[in-house]
């Protein structure tokens, strides 16, 4: 036992010295994330290496509250921020003072969210003189990938999630090409919605989940054929999408079902697998279609490389398997190569807001001095949108099978 303690210590000691060699040698950003329910820190060096990382979840916490009270999210952050940033600090090794910047979200998200992350990020600059760099939190999830690998501009990216989704053609840093954005919800804010007209945080397999996970798991062994669903805006030939219809089409089911089996709203229904895998399938759909429209503007506008053309999904419903599934028969159909961040990466962190900085600290671009006035916006378009455009090309989509095989 004593052996097997020296030998945990030396690995433990190696990778400090490791830690600190990096910090030494390399410039480190900071990078904060508040802009929703998730309380995110880390330190990155300029390679892309976390070298300590801090979060604080609230999303059991909304859970029982049946959705994201706003409120509640800005008071949780407050009370966590100071310790997960001071975390993060800690097991990177390095002192504010070896830090070259300061990389915080500032848009968009919910605005009492954002406040605390930008009120705390201002405070931290000034104490310790360091340059701050405003994130668009979009961006910074379309650029996770360049964190993992080489990925080289330009590239289609997804970004799904939920409060968002668009598609967009990452041509820099900060040079972005908006095909299309969601025109009402977003497909987590659907999948979500739908859990909670379900009850299914009564499941005993779903109590713990959030609604979005819920509804993968239970569509694993449920029949999506059971029940018809129109995929939106299917005489709609651009890139933009729109789930609240959807969500509607799936209520009226749930209704009926309720009434067939003669309980009220709330309890569980006998058939709650074959709308949640009805449902996850009717969003992959047209998210799917939605996407090879944007892959066949791309490619007739020579916006994507002829070598090696690259799609890039990222945000929290891309660590849904199904919808990646799908997502990976479009690019296989239109040959792209299909790539998306583990899903812990997926999902809201201070690394990846770390990492934006590195890129944007790399380039000189959007740095601003410690004393700088910065304010954070709630609604925030990312890129030149050419939404209109992409409509006017009224791209027709040929056939693409869809079958997904579920594990």
């Amino acid at each position: 036992m004593f052996g097997t303690s020296m030998r945990t210590l030396q690995r433990l000691l190696q990778r400090k010295h490791a830690v600190l060699g990096r910090a030494s040698c390399s410039r480190l950003v900071l990078g904060i994330e508040t802009s929703c329910d998730e309380t995110g820190a880390a330190v990155l060096d300029e390679t892309g290496a976390v070298l300590g990382e801090s979060l604080h979840s609230q999303k059991e916490v909304h859970l029982r509250a049946g959705g994201i009270i706003p409120p509640l999210a800005q008071q949780l952050h407050r009370e966590h921020i100071e310790r997960v940033v001071r975390e993060a600090l800690e097991r990177s090794g390095a002192t504010p003072g070896q830090l070259a910047a300061v990389a915080t979200t500032v848009k968009p998200g919910l605005a009492l969210s954002l406040g605390v992350g930008l009120e705390f990020s201002r405070r931290f600059v000034r104490q310790h003189n360091k340059p701050f760099i405003p994130i668009h939190h979009m961006e910074a999830h379309a650029l996770t990938v360049r964190m993992l690998r080489p990925v080289p501009f330009p590239f289609l990216v997804l970004l799904v999630s939920g409060g968002h989704s668009l598609l967009a053609v990452a041509r820099g840093v900060d040079d972005f090409l908006l095909l299309g954005r969601t025109l009402d919800e977003a497909p987590g804010d659907t999948l979500d919605k739908v859990a909670r007209r379900l009850s299914l945080i009564k499941h005993p397999l779903c109590s713990a989940l959030s609604g979005g996970q819920a509804i993968e798991l239970l569509a694993k062994d449920g029949d999506r054929k059971r029940f018809y669903l129109r995929t939106p805006m299917g005489q709609t030939y651009d890139c933009c999408f729109s789930f609240a219809g959807l969500r509607n089409q799936i209520t009226t089911i749930i209704k009926k079902m309720e009434a067939e089996e003669g309980v009220e709203e709330g309890a569980l229904l006998s058939g709650a697998k074959d709308v949640a895998a009805a449902a996850q399938h009717a969003v992959a759909a047209h998210l799917a279609k939605r996407t090879h429209r944007a892959v066949l503007f791309c490619q007739a506008n020579n916006l994507l490389p002829s070598d090696d053309p690259t799609l890039v999904v990222s945000g929290g419903v891309a660590s849904n398997e199904y919808i990646q599934k799908v997502l990976s028969i479009v690019a296989e159909a239109t040959g792209l190569r299909l790539l998306r961040p583990p899903a812990g990466l997926c999902t809201d962190n201070g690394a990846m807001i770390a990492w934006n900085g590195v890129e944007r600290l790399r380039e000189g671009k959007g740095i601003l001095p410690p004393d700088a006035d910065v304010v954070y916006e709630p609604r925030a378009p990312l890129g030149d949108d050419i939404t209109e455009q992409v409509r006017a090309a009224a791209i027709r989509l040929p056939p693409i099978r869809i079958k997904v095989e579920v594990l």
